[in-house]
């Protein structure tokens, strides 16, 4: 399929890299003769393909993202691929300051500000904002069925309860927003002190803002409260901000909860280590 898809864009390639932390496609990093970088990204899905094609169409020009070169629609084979632009820089990390936290805020704002369009039809990104709390009760009990095969029935059974009683205590959402769903540090890319932009977008939706800071605050905000406070500040210089202390709790909580089922779906030994991190997450919620 790599070799079809460098034919298919008439790629002159140098060299070729498959990029590691890629979890809902398959993604090439090309070197080129001429010594450019490019990506060539095949999704896993159709829906996860129409989903980054409409966000492509749907952020430009209000977001820093790459630049889609070319598009594939696929086949039977195949369900698309995409030849994307090079972001200068690495994925954002703990060593960066509080000027870059700043600018991901603004970044992460600037995202939400852009609200489903009133002219196009989207077949790929859903509008969940009129039924958030159903869309996220219905994510949590979906990895219900895998979580169960994990853990045991006692931890299992009060898991649930948590959940029931945490959603009950959530404020009205706040959107509709176009959320990222994965706004974590490996698809945040930082160029020095500069942040350069966002990457994937296969498991965008429309809907409310409060449950698209987790992953962040997860890997990189809760770290260093002076990270967390120009992250904050970045946030409110381009629109308000939900009160984190409010919803972060819960969205903590679902997070761990569904990510051990995300574990047993892609494989419990190749992701030992991250189940291992959210069965301690969810353990340390229900004490």
């Amino acid at each position: 399929m790599l070799n079809r898809m460098i034919k298919q864009f008439r790629l002159q390639v140098q060299s070729i890299n498959e990029v590691e932390d890629s979890h809902s496609s398959t993604v090439y990093k090309c070197t080129l003769l001429r010594g450019e970088n490019v990506y060539l990204k095949i999704p896993y899905t159709q829906l996860k393909c129409q989903r980054e094609l409409e966000a492509y169409e749907i952020l430009k020009g209000s977001v820093s993202i790459p630049e889609m070169l070319d598009y594939w629609p696929g086949d039977k084979e195949c369900p698309g691929a995409f030849l994307l632009s090079e972001l200068k820089g690495k994925p954002l990390s703990a060593k960066d300051s509080s000027i870059v936290a700043f600018q991901v805020g603004v970044l992460h704002a600037s995202m939400h500000t852009v609200q489903p369009p009133a002219k196009q039809v989207l077949t790929g990104i859903q509008n969940e904002y009129p039924t958030w709390a159903t869309f996220i009760e219905n994510q949590f009990y979906s990895f219900a069925r895998d979580v169960k095969d994990v853990i045991d029935e006692r931890l299992f059974n009060k898991a649930l309860e948590r959940f029931e009683g945490m959603k009950q205590q959530l404020p009205s959402p706040d959107g509709p927003s176009f959320v990222h769903m994965d706004f974590r540090p490996g698809n945040i890319i930082v160029d020095g002190t500069q942040v350069s932009g966002v990457i994937d977008f296969e498991s965008v939706r429309f809907g409310s803002t409060e449950g698209d800071f987790t992953k962040l605050y997860r890997d990189f905000l809760q770290h260093d409260e002076a990270l967390y406070k120009a992250f904050q500040e970045g946030y409110k210089s381009i629109r308000p901000l939900v009160d984190l202390e409010v919803v972060l709790p819960f969205y903590q909580y679902t997070d761990a909860f569904n990510s051990i089922g995300w574990c047993k779906r892609r494989g419990i030994e190749r992701n030992a280590l991250f189940l291992e991190e959210n069965l301690v997450r969810l353990k340390t919620w229900l004490k």
